[in-house]
C-alpha cells in the first residue's frame, strides 16, 4: 500500500513537472476569469479597491517568485496576480466607457442627430445607430452617446453620415428576459449605446453643425461599407447577396428571417457573422496567393523571404477586412488572433500554437476584458484552443519518397477528409457547453451540415467575396460574386435542407450558473494540461449537460409587466401572446420549455382574456391586468380573490387585495423580470434586478 502511494505521488509529481513549459498557457484563462469575476459582482467595486488587489497581487507573486523560486505556489501566486489584474482591467474599462443612460419615458421623445451605422436587424425590424447631438426633455449631460432606434416596417434605414430628426420612444436599454438571464444592457454599456427604442414615423433630413472629426470618420468608413453592400446586393440579388454582404460588410440587413432560422437550425448561424472563420480564410488566401506569386517570381524568391512578404499581405488583408467589416467586436478579436499568427511568422516563431493563442487571447482580454463574459469570444477562444490542441496531437505520417500519384492522392484525401471530421467534433464539442447555456439551442445535424459547407465558405464563398468586393468599386466584380452567389445558394439549400429535419433543433434549459464556469475549467484542462491528468477534465466539460436543472418556475412575467408565462408541464403559455415575444421566447427556451403553435387557443383553455384583462379559468389562480392605466373598480374587485396570484402592470386601485399575493407596476421598477414558484406556504418570487445588483449598466 505504501509503495502504491509512494508510485501514485512519484507519478503526480512528474505531471505537475511535465507543465513547467505550459504554466504560461494558462495566464490567459486566469486573466478571463477575473474580468467574468468583475461582470458576475452585484456591487461595484470601487477603482481604489481594485488597484490596491492587483497591487497586492503581484507583490505576491513577485515575492514568492523570490523566495520560493519556482513549484506550485509559485505558479497559484502568479495566476492569481493575472486574475486580479483581469478584475482591474475590467473596471477601468467600465469606468472609461462610461455614459449617460436614458431615463425610462412614457411619452415620445424628439431626436436630432448623425447616423452612425445600420445595425443587424432587430426582432421588431431595421434599426439605426444614432449619435444624437439633441433628445428633447433631456439636458446635454443626460443625453446617450450613442442610441438604437428600431424603424416602423416599410421604412428604409437612412445610410451612414445622414443627419436625421425624428420621433421615437426612448428607454434605457432592455434588463434581463428573466432572473439570471443574459444582460443584455451590459452589452450596450460597453458598446456606449446609452438608449433603445422605436420609431413613431419616418426619419427627417436635419441641418446639424459638423460632428467631431473621429465621428466624421466613423461615419464616411461606415458609408463606404454601406454602399458596398448595396451594390454586392444588387449584383447578386436579395437572396444570395444579403448573406453575401453580410460576410463582407458586416451589415445583415438584407437577410430574411426565414434564412437566420434555418442557418440557427442547422447550425450554420456562426457563418454569417464575421469572426475567426472569415478572418482566417482571408488572411490565408492571401497568405497562399502570394506566396505562390514570390515562388513564381525565381528572381525576387532568391532575394526576399516569401513567407515574410506573405505574412505581411496576411496582415493587410486581415487590417483591410477588419476596416470593411465595420469592426465588430468578434472582428476585432479575430483580426488579433490572425495578426498575432502572422507576427509570428515574421519573427521566426511558430504561426499557429497554444503560445501563439495565449499572445493573442490576453492582447484581447486586455483591450476588451469584457470579452470574457461575452458567448462570441468564449465559443471562440474554446472552439481555438480545442483545434490547436488537436493539430499538436495529430500524428505526424512519415512521408513517403517517390510514391505514384494514383496512391498518394487517395491517402491525401482520406486524411483531410478524417482531419476535417475530426476538426468539426472537436469544435462541436468545445462550443457545445456555450451553445446550450447562452442559446438553449443545440443543432442535432450541425455536425453533418458544417461538414458539407466547409469545404463552399472556405474555397469558393469566402475568397471569391474577397475578390469580388476588392474589384466592386472598380466595377469588375461581378463574375467573382457570381460564383460566390452559387456557393451561398448551395449552402441556403443544405441549411435549409438540414433545418426541415425532424429533431433538426434541441432545446436545452440552462444549467444553473456554476456549470459554465465548469465546463470552461474542464476544457481548458483538457487542451492545456499535459499527461494524463488532462482526462480529468472529460466530467467537467460536461457540466452543463449532466448538471440536475432545477424544476421550472411556474410564472414568468416581463421586466414591465406587460407580459405574462404559465407554465403547463413543459409547455409556456402566453397570456398575451403579442407582447413581448422575443422576450418571452427566450425565457421559455432558458427554461426547456415550449411555446404553442397557437398560443390563443392554449391560453383560452385555461384563461378568459379580453384586451387589457385575463381572469382565471379552469385550474386557473392567476389574473393579470396589462392596461397601463389602473383598472375600474369593478374590474379591480373581479381581479382579486383570496390566495390568487394577482399581476397589475399598473400602479394598485387604492386599497383592497390584501388577501390575495399582489405584484404591480412599482415592483416591476424596482425589481425587473420575475419568475414565480407555488409552494405550500405561498408563491416565492425571484426578481432578475436582485440578481444583477447595482452596477453601472443597471441604471
Amino acid at each position: 500500500m505504501v509503495a502504491r502511494a509512494a508510485h501514485s505521488l512519484a507519478g503526480l509529481h512528474a505531471e505537475f513537472a511535465a507543465q513547467a513549459s505550459r504554466w504560461t498557457l494558462w495566464t490567459p484563462v486566469a486573466f478571463g476569469l477575473g474580468g467574468a469575476g468583475y461582470m458576475a459582482l452585484r456591487v461595484e467595486p470601487p477603482l481604489w479597491l481594485a488597484m490596491l488587489l492587483a497591487v497586492a497581487a503581484v507583490a505576491a507573486a513577485w515575492a514568492a517568485r523570490r523566495w520560493r523560486g519556482d513549484g506550485l505556489i509559485v505558479v497559484v501566486a502568479v495566476l492569481a496576480a493575472f486574475a486580479a489584474n483581469g478584475l482591474l482591467g475590467a473596471k477601468l474599462r467600465s469606468d472609461l466607457v462610461a455614459g449617460p443612460i436614458a431615463p425610462p419615458a412614457d411619452t415620445p421623445r424628439w431626436i436630432e442627430g448623425w447616423v452612425v451605422d445600420v445595425p443587424s436587424r432587430g426582432a421588431g425590424g431595421m434599426r439605426v445607430l444614432v449619435a444624437p447631438e439633441w433628445v428633447s426633455g433631456l439636458a446635454p449631460e443626460e443625453t446617450p452617446v450613442r442610441v438604437r432606434v428600431t424603424l416602423r416596417e416599410g421604412i428604409a434605414p437612412s445610410p451612414p453620415g445622414s443627419a436625421i430628426r425624428l420621433r421615437a420612444m426612448i428607454g434605457p436599454p432592455p434588463d434581463p428576459a428573466s432572473p439570471g438571464a443574459y444582460d443584455f444592457a451590459r452589452d450596450a454599456w460597453f458598446d456606449r449605446v446609452g438608449g433603445v427604442g422605436f420609431s413613431l414615423g419616418p426619419p427627417e433630413a436635419a441641418a446639424l453643425s459638423r460632428p467631431p472629426w473621429r465621428l466624421r470618420m466613423t461615419m464616411a468608413i461606415n458609408a463606404a461599407r454601406w454602399r458596398l453592400a448595396e451594390r454586392i446586393v444588387a449584383r447578386m440579388g436579395e437572396a444570395s447577396g444579403g448573406i453575401g454582404a453580410a460576410m463582407v460588410t458586416g451589415h445583415e440587413a438584407w437577410i430574411t428571417p426565414q434564412q437566420t432560422e434555418d442557418m440557427r437550425a442547422s447550425g450554420l448561424a456562426h457563418i454569417l457573422s464575421i469572426s475567426g472563420l472569415h478572418m482566417a480564410i482571408v488572411g490565408g488566401f492571401v497568405f497562399a496567393a502570394v506566396r505562390l506569386l514570390v515562388a513564381l517570381w525565381p528572381w525576387l524568391a532568391l532575394r526576399v523571404s516569401g513567407k515574410k512578404v506573405a505574412a505581411s499581405a496576411g496582415l493587410l488583408a486581415v487590417a483591410t477586412y477588419l476596416v470593411v467589416s465595420g469592426a465588430p467586436p468578434p472582428a476585432e478579436r479575430a483580426a488579433i488572433t490572425a495578426s498575432v499568427a502572422f507576427a509570428a511568422i515574421l519573427f521566426d516563431r511558430q504561426a499557429i500554437s497554444l503560445r501563439t493563442l495565449a499572445v493573442a487571447a490576453l492582447i484581447i482580454l486586455a483591450l476588451q476584458p469584457e470579452a470574457a463574459a461575452a458567448p462570441g469570444f468564449q465559443m471562440s477562444f474554446a472552439a481555438t484552443t480545442a483545434l490547436v490542441a488537436l493539430a499538436e496531437a495529430w500524428p505526424r505520417p512519415v512521408r513517403e519518397i517517390s510514391t505514384p500519384w494514383w496512391i498518394r492522392g487517395p491517402q491525401a484525401v482520406v486524411v483531410w477528409v478524417l482531419a476535417a471530421l475530426a476538426a468539426s467534433f472537436v469544435a462541436g464539442l468545445a462550443t457545445g457547453p456555450f451553445a446550450m447555456h447562452h442559446f438553449n439551442r443545440m443543432a442535432s445535424y450541425g455536425l453533418f451540415a458544417n461538414l458539407l459547407v466547409s469545404p463552399l465558405s472556405s474555397f469558393v464563398i469566402m475568397p471569391f467575396l474577397a475578390l469580388g468586393g476588392a474589384l466592386e468599386s472598380l466595377g469588375l466584380g461581378g463574375p467573382f460574386l457570381w460564383v460566390a452567389g452559387q456557393g451561398i445558394d448551395a449552402m441556403v439549400g443544405v441549411a435549409h435542407a438540414t433545418a426541415v429535419q425532424p429533431g433538426a433543433q434541441m432545446v436545452i434549459a440552462s444549467a444553473p450558473g456554476a456549470a459554465l464556469p465548469t465546463a470552461f475549467l474542464g476544457i481548458m484542462l483538457l487542451c492545456l494540461w499535459k499527461g494524463r491528468l488532462r482526462w480529468l477534465g472529460a466530467p467537467l466539460a460536461m457540466a452543463v449537460l449532466i448538471w440536475p436543472r432545477p424544476e421550472p418556475p411556474d410564472v414568468w412575467i416581463a421586466s414591465d409587466g406587460a407580459a405574462v408565462a404559465v407554465r403547463q408541464g413543459r409547455d409556456a403559455i402566453l397570456l398575451r401572446p403579442e407582447a413581448r415575444r422575443f422576450a418571452a421566447d427566450l425565457w421559455a427556451r432558458r427554461r426547456g420549455l415550449a411555446i404553442s403553435a397557437d398560443p390563443e387557443r392554449a391560453r383560452d383553455g385555461l384563461f378568459a382574456c379580453d384586451r387589457f384583462a385575463c381572469r382565471p379559468g379552469t385550474g386557473a389562480d392567476l389574473a393579470f391586468w396589462a392596461g397601463k392605466k389602473p383598472p375600474k373598480r369593478a374590474v379591480y374587485d373581479q381581479l382579486c380573490a383570496p390566495g390568487r396570484l394577482v399581476i397589475l402592470r399598473s400602479d394598485p386601485h387604492g386599497r383592497g387585495c390584501e388577501d390575495a399575493f399582489l405584484l404591480t407596476a412599482r415592483d416591476f421598477a424596482q425589481g425587473g423580470s420575475a419568475e414565480l414558484w407555488r409552494t405550500p406556504g405561498g408563491w416565492r418570487v425571484r426578481w432578475a434586478n436582485d440578481l444583477r445588483g447595482r452596477r453601472p449598466w443597471t441604471g
